[in-house]
């Protein structure tokens, strides 16, 4: 704790080392290092006339306290590298930047005395407002409740508060500043903010077109769902503008963003509850002042539209204003030729088309059948610190103007260019929304609205239109056929008794006009050709030793063997809804990955998350109904092509990386093609088992002679003439 006076402004506060580090925002070695070769005695004894770190005033010796004004005066001496000069000339210094952190600190203590962290920063920010606003001296200029809320504010709020303003230089400066404290001062503002990440990226695909940029004919902007204004103010010219309108239905947010904007110097600013509001919002008009009569003052339409609404995972799917709702609201308010952005919760993207289309299915389809997306951006995930179970993507939306005749929509997954690139991502996912295309084939695509051919690729085939879910491509920098002779090559090497079988294994390149199509497991599942098995949740307490066995996670990840856990038919008939797999069903974990497993036997019963695939024709065939040259798939096949690389790449989630069964593709290969696969993928897991067995009785052997040496009961010596 720190030990200070009462009043925390004037400068008598006491420091300790670590604080000193955390007030100047430096490191603990950096801090030692100042006071260990600026101490007195030190410069002393080399006859350096250079100031002396401060002298502890209190604590111990073992905590020593320092008077923060002497701290701060002494770093005043040293200026902060690379730091931009100040209006007036001056560097920033390391003491500048601990009395702020000081002033800061003293809010946050003070929150505990006022009782309520919103009305401190309410009243923090009226005088901001006021400072922006001139309302010193324009008070009749002042709306009546920016007045009462900064009459109202704590005396020691408006002091630290101006005395910000004053060493930040502007009063929107110190606005933000106080709105940044909001998590340490444990508001619940901070829970629908706009990730700092995502605000960036839109500052920046907005910054190429002007769009914000100041002088007179500036284009105008409407934030939906505007919270405290993240979107708005990620950029830094933002300050005199008075063609901005709001829309926030929160009380609280939407009056803390109008007295951010004034502190903006953002002059005739609205914000209004509804976006109905806007369409009434001013009702006299530009002409008034000869201007562009085309151009209403009360901008129920602008040249850009924000939106970030505040939705989580699942939430409000079946809500007729469901979060596609606002994207709907932004083409709307669009000019023509405009630019939307609009952040969504990325399942209202990838929700596949059922029966009886739900909401969010139907605005996602309008959106793409009217040409209003013109590209969608899968948002890395965990981005957002509050709503971690949640994923987001951003949809770039365009104008009436440009709504022609639906064409390509770009799909960029930039949660895969964040794990290439690092903290780098937006600048990247700016150049590749810029360009067109990436450098890697995975992370960007256009994807056709409407299907020209019977079986061509479109995004109003009611699958997901998530980036994740549709971008795949070949392996990079790999020859598939060199690849496969090394690996021939060296298991040979390494399986001596096996290289008859695998020097027999025929491998040749396919004829490059030969080209392979592929089909997604959605359309054969709706075709018939497969049937989803879904998993169960079973209770724990009715899994044993003995019945049918289960198939869980443990069993997929190899953490148990299969059949270890059972479930009697008594027990099973509770679940009426489990289904008992037949031989030849594939079971499937999607998670972090992709592991397939061909069920042999039959009679087994999945535990979610793990599925199933039944290939529909497999059945007849086993009982001699189906002609082995009309068998379109079989199960060791649809195992290997299912787990293949370009299907493990389709993985999506915020907390839990799955992939989407339905979204994974197969080829469409010739029976005899299958049936050749199915004979050397079998072989393969023969000989597998079998090495299998040779390395277990060597581990078990190995384990004995340990074990006997260590009892005493062994005696180990070599055989004459043996090396």
């Amino acid at each position: 704790m720190t030990a200070e006076v009462p009043d925390m402004a004037d400068g008598s506060a006491l420091v300790s080392l670590g604080e000193i580090k955390e007030l100047a925002e430096v490191g603990r070695p950096t801090v030692s290092n100042w006071r260990r070769r600026f101490a007195k005695d030190v410069l002393e004894s080399g006859r350096d006339r250079r100031a002396p770190f401060p002298d502890p005033v209190a604590g111990s010796d073992s905590r020593p306290l320092f008077d923060a004004e002497e701290v701060a005066s002494w770093l005043d001496l040293r200026p902060i590298p690379d730091a931009e000069p100040g209006e007036d000339g001056t560097v920033p210094t390391y003491g500048d930047r601990l009395r702020r952190g000081l002033r800061l600190r003293g809010l946050v203590a003070l929150r505990h005395e006022l009782g309520s962290a919103n009305r401190l920063i309410v009243g923090a920010l009226a005088v901001c407002a006021m400072a922006g606003e001139g309302g010193d001296l324009y008070r009749e200029a002042v709306p009546e409740e920016l007045l009462e809320d900064a009459e109202n504010a704590d005396p020691r709020v408006a002091r630290a508060v101006r005395e910000l303003v004053e060493e930040l230089g502007s009063p929107g400066a110190a606005a933000d500043t106080v709105l940044g404290l909001a998590e340490r001062l444990e508001s619940d503002l901070t829970t629908d903010t706009t990730p700092p990440a995502v605000a960036g990226l839109i500052s920046r695909l907005v910054g190429p077109s002007g769009v914000l940029s100041a002088g007179p004919g500036q284009p105008s902007v409407i934030n939906l769902c505007a919270g405290t204004g993240e979107l708005l103010f990620a950029r830094d010219d933002i300050g005199g503008r008075c063609d901005i309108v709001a829309v926030e239905s929160d009380p609280l947010r939407g009056k803390l963003l109008l007295y951010r904007l004034f502190a903006h110097y953002c002059t005739a600013v609205d914000v209004c509850a509804r976006p109905e509001d806007l369409d009434s919002l001013r009702p006299w008009e530009q002409r008034e002042f000869d201007l562009d009569p085309d151009r209403p003052w009360g901008m129920p339409s602008a040249d850009l539209v924000l939106a970030d609404p505040p939705y989580a995972s699942g939430e409000r799917e079946s809500d007729e204003d469901g979060p596609l709702g606002w994207a709907l609201e932004a083409v709307r308010r669009l000019k023509p030729g405009g630019k939307g952005y609009v952040v969504v919760p990325s399942w209202t993207l990838s929700r596949p088309r059922v029966t009886a289309p739900t909401p969010s299915m139907r605005m996602r389809e309008q959106l793409l059948s009217g040409g209003s997306v013109a590209a969608v951006v899968q948002l890395p995930r965990r981005i957002h610190p509050f709503r971690t179970g949640a994923e987001h993507a951003l949809l770039v939306l365009r104008g009436v103007a440009s709504q022609e005749e639906p064409g390509d929509v770009l799909l960029v997954d930039a949660d895969r260019i964040a794990r290439r690139v690092g903290g780098e991502w937006t600048g990247y996912v700016a150049e590749v929304l810029v360009a067109g295309r990436s450098p890697v084939d995975e992370e960007a695509g256009f994807f056709p609205v409407w299907g020209t051919g019977p079986r061509a690729e479109s995004l109003l085939d009611g699958r997901s239109v998530l980036p994740a879910h549709r971008l795949a491509a070949k392996e990079q920098g790999l020859d598939h056929f060199s690849a496969t002779l090394d690996a021939r090559r060296e298991a040979a090497v390494a399986l001596p008794r096996l290289k008859d079988w695998i020097g027999d294994l025929g491998v040749a390149r396919r004829h490059p006009d030969a080209t392979v199509a592929h089909r997604k497991v959605g359309e054969h599942l709706k075709g018939g050709q497969l049937r989803l098995l879904a998993g169960h949740r079973i209770r724990e307490a009715d899994i044993g030793e003995a019945g049918l066995p289960v198939v869980g996670r443990e069993e997929m990840l190899g953490a148990l063997p299969f059949g270890a856990r059972r479930i009697a038919l008594e027990d099973l008939a509770q679940y009426p809804q489990a289904v008992v797999t037949e031989r030849g069903d594939v079971f499937l974990l999607t998670e972090h990955g992709i592991r397939t497993h061909v069920d042999d036997a039959g009679g087994c019963v999945l535990l979610a998350p793990v599925q199933g695939l039944r290939i529909a024709a497999y059945r007849p065939y086993l009982a001699g109904e189906e002609r082995a040259e009309s068998l379109w798939m079989r199960p060791q096949p649809l195992a290997q092509l299912l787990a293949a690389p370009r299907n493990q790449q389709r993985s999506s989630g915020s907390l839990v990386r799955r992939v989407s069964v339905r979204d994974m593709d197969l080829p469409e290969l010739a029976p005899e093609e299958v049936a050749e696969l199915e004979s050397i993928l079998s072989e393969t897991d023969r000989q597998r088992a079998q090495v299998r067995r040779q390395l277990e009785a060597l581990d078990n052997l190995a384990l004995r002679l340990a074990a006997g040496v260590a009892d005493g009961d062994l005696a180990l010596r070599r055989r004459p003439g043996s090396t």
